[in-house]
């Protein structure tokens, strides 16, 4: 008989041990049984307001079955240990089961502290701790207003995000003088509660809660300060604290810390033989930790300690990076530690930076606001112990380019223990991009506060290797695609020929033709097949369809906003009936007609556009469909015309070449029938406009789209899109989506919203100038070829066949033809 590890509780610390377990070994020499409490298996806790973003809760998800069943780890969900017999070794769980265990892993966690106030368990007041929990907050938000949270700390602050996401108003309050008062100073906590401010949420801080006013039926009115204010909501939650869930070792008899947690010692063992407790559960010197990088070192002390090692817990380092409400948001060390104190503070662009030296000028502690990129060279000084000769000159690196690059040996990632010297040496041997050092160190996939670190690194070893420097287009251009950009919009280059004889050399390839003929098309240079631009197109463009794995082409009119009439359908159904054409409805809410031949191409446009269709530029890297939900017009949920908006936009946007494919969504209302937060630019309705969101998209590599803004009429809605989508077609890579533009830009969304909403580089005018030449300059390509017979000509498949080639071999599949 193998002994047998319990592991009571599969929240992200406990999987984490699990993993650490298995990495060792340890899944082949012990049975592991894991009791996990929730219906689901361990996710993300951390980003658990991306659930009100968009994400889904596979999305969160840590884990699959399949890795329980790979590594032979028994676990058992919807069970939670409710005996620990510490003399027998066993533990009882809810079914009854008595197992009995030769080691024992508490990793129960916490639990949300809900404050003993008058009707705190009213109908409508909800704590922030689960995904059960936030999918009943939003199931009870469907009917509500406004919300008020309790608590300004971290998870507050994330709780307050959310149910501004619900598009409730919403409210903050904390019984602390500050927002975050643990993390940060008081100068931190009033810029932060001014950025909050500024997104239309209600703090109260230095307030006490009385309790909860109620309707006559027992439901959330809103909530009493101990000022007597009553803040009106239909919601209330708490999140104004954790407790650790240690009952069942206080039943069990073992050591309990003065404010709770089971007392650990530095292998992270309880005073009971074979029991170890982890995590939010652990009291460790008098200290229970509520982060997740101090649970996830002590799992991995503790499967070292069962492998047979001798690692040990003897603290951790708080600092951490975050982005809360779009805010950067940074602790380094001690925020309040007593010492020499340096501040740079700009009240205009709501920053505050504050750092704390001792005699020997060795750093204590720092706190950023609004600007978190000192906090590199920051937490490096704290964790190598050296001098902070010019504190001002480290809180502000840009103005004095004094900040050095990262020891070797700092840590960057709390969580998984990974330092600077490692993710250099990941982009020595290859991995260029965050997501890659995350796959192959495991930096940035605990809480995700050191992603920032993470790029800076990155992009600082390329520039040292000399590799930052070589982002050539291609053998012929040494500019990169934005830069050749700017050379053809600024100099008025029209010809291929005419730029690669200027500012390249050779005589072009795959690569930079398409590019360059996608610039020119970009630029309202006219009819993409006329003249030298024809030679520039890929096979797609160069027929204006797209090329499938038989050799034939689909043909896709354009149908904006999904709206169609029903003259126009019975149109396509008799040239798909004519032309033998196989269909199928695309996910952008159009119509695919596919097995064209080349020759057949013009006569089925000419019933096409004489019916009113044009072309849907589906074979182009271009816009191409607004996907739209039904809207206000038919939805008894919308308050929006989400439909008008996607047709006009899709008018608007319709042949706008680009580095890639665009779409964009707009939905009626909060419920998001369209998946506007899936599209490179959504729109979503409120009662006062529309939130924008940019930067999502599928494919290899999906991305939620980022919001943008929020609450904005039409006209800013619309200049807000132009702006963003030609920054996008004049700064992007070649075939880059707006998800990896938007993430590898400095700042992130956070430039995104400087450039383009408050106009920081003062291009705003060019870029809608730009759109507005674009809209003015379009033609449907089809009906633009029909007109013109010699443009006709190329759509013959054999010089000497007027019929044109055979059709390709079919088979019947679902009562239509398809290749065989």
């Amino acid at each position: 008989m193998r002994p047998t590890i319990v592991v009571v509780g599969h929240g992200m610390v406990g999987h984490r041990f699990l993993e650490e377990a298995v990495a060792r070994g340890l899944h082949l020499t012990h049975r592991i049984v894991v009791l996990g409490e929730e219906r689901r298996a361990a996710y993300d806790r951390v980003h658990l307001s991306s659930f009100f973003d968009g994400a889904e809760a596979e999305d969160l998800a840590l884990t699959r079955e399949e890795w329980f069943i790979a590594n032979g780890i028994e676990l058992a969900l919807g069970v939670a240990g409710v005996e620990l017999a510490v003399a027998d070794k066993t533990i009882v769980t809810t079914t009854g089961q008595r197992l009995s265990y030769d080691v024992c892993v508490l990793a129960c966690g916490s639990s949300a502290f809900v404050p003993p106030i008058e009707n705190h368990d009213a109908a409508g007041c909800f704590v922030y701790r689960t995904l059960d929990d936030l999918e009943a907050i939003r199931a009870w938000a469907t009917g509500a207003s406004a919300g008020v949270v309790v608590g300004g700390g971290l998870l507050g602050l994330e709780a307050a995000n959310a149910v501004r996401l619900l598009g409730l108003r919403t409210s903050v309050v904390e019984m602390a003088p500050r927002l975050m008062a643990v993390q940060l100073d008081d100068g931190g906590g009033a810029a932060l509660q001014g950025h909050v401010e500024r997104l239309g949420i209600e703090v109260h801080t230095g307030v006490a809660v009385a309790g909860v006013t109620t309707t006559p039926d027992g439901r959330v009115a809103g909530l009493r300060l101990g000022d007597d204010v009553v803040v009106p909501a239909e919601l209330v939650v708490f999140a104004a604290g954790i407790r650790p869930r240690d009952r069942l070792a206080r039943d069990a008899g073992l050591a309990i810390g003065e404010r709770g947690g089971v007392v650990v010692d530095n292998s992270c063992a309880t005073d009971a033989p074979g029991v170890y407790a982890i995590g939010e559960v652990a009291c460790h010197a008098g200290r229970v930790y509520g982060l997740v990088a101090p649970g996830q070192a002590m799992a991995e002390v503790v499967a070292d300690r069962i492998a047979g090692g001798n690692r040990t817990f003897t603290g951790t380092d708080l600092s951490t990076r975050l982005k809360l409400l779009g805010v950067e948001v940074a602790s380094v060390g001690d925020p309040h530690a007593e010492g020499h104190a340096s501040v740079v503070s700009d009240p205009l662009a709501g920053t505050w930076k504050r750092a704390v030296v001792d005699g020997e000028r060795r750093l204590l502690g720092a706190v950023l606001v609004g600007d978190a990129a000192p906090f590199g060279a920051l937490v490096s000084a704290l964790r190598t112990g050296g001098a902070v000769t010019d504190p001002i000159a480290v809180l502000s690196p840009v103005l004095t380019g004094a900040v050095g690059p990262m020891a070797d040996d700092a840590s960057v990632c709390s969580c998984h223990n990974v330092r600077a010297g490692t993710i250099r040496s990941a982009v020595d041997e290859g991995a260029e991009e965050v997501p890659t050092v995350k796959a192959c160190t495991k930096a940035g996939t605990g809480c995700g506060s050191c992603v920032p670190i993470l790029q800076e690194l990155i992009d600082e070893q390329l520039t040292a290797s000399g590799r930052g420097a070589l982002r050539s287009l291609c053998a012929h251009f040494e500019m990169t695609r934005a830069e050749l950009f700017d050379v053809v919009r600024v100099t008025g280059i029209r010809t291929f020929a005419d730029l690669v004889s200027r500012h390249g050399s050779g005589g072009g390839c795959e690569v930079c033709k398409p590019t360059v003929a996608s610039m020119f098309a970009s630029l309202a240079s006219g009819y993409i097949l006329d003249g030298e631009q024809a030679s520039l197109q890929d096979t797609n463009d160069h027929f204006l369809a797209n090329l499938q794995r038989d050799g034939t082409y689909s043909v896709v009119p354009r149908v904006p906003g999904g709206e169609i009439t029903p003259e126009k359908l019975i149109v396509i159904g008799e040239v798909a009936r004519d032309f033998d054409l196989y269909t199928k409805i695309t996910g952008g809410q159009r119509i695919d007609l596919l097995g064209a031949r080349v020759d057949d191409l013009p006569a089925i446009w000419t019933r096409l556009v004489d019916a009113g269709f044009e072309s849907g530029h589906a074979y182009g890297k271009a816009v191409r469909t607004v996907k739209s939900c039904v809207g206000s017009v038919w939805c008894r949920y919308g308050v929006q015309d989400s439909v008008q908006l996607a047709v006009d936009l899709e008018l608007r946007y319709r042949g706008l070449r680009a580095p890639h494919k665009i779409k964009l969504a707009v939905s009626g209302c909060a419920r998001e029938c369209a998946e506007a937060q899936s599209k490179d630019v959504g729109a979503i309705a409120t009662e006062r406009g529309w939130n924008l969101y940019v930067g999502g998209n599928g494919g290899m590599r999906p991305a939620h789209a980022q919001l943008l803004a929020e609450d904005l009429d039409t006209e800013t809605l619309v200049r807000s899109i132009d702006r963003y989508l030609m920054w996008y077609v004049r700064t992007a890579d070649r075939l880059e989506r707006t998800a990896t533009w938007q993430r590898k830009l400095p700042g992130g969304i956070d430039q995104v919203r400087r450039v383009v909403m408050d106009d920081a580089l003062g291009i705003g005018a060019d870029l809608e100038a730009d759109m507005a030449r674009a809209v003015a300059a379009y033609e449907c390509e089809w009906a633009a070829t029909l007109s013109d017979t010699a443009r006709l000509a190329r759509f013959r498949s054999l010089v000497n066949d007027p019929a044109g080639a055979a059709l390709p071999v079919r088979v019947e599949i679902r009562g239509q033809r398809v290749p065989a």
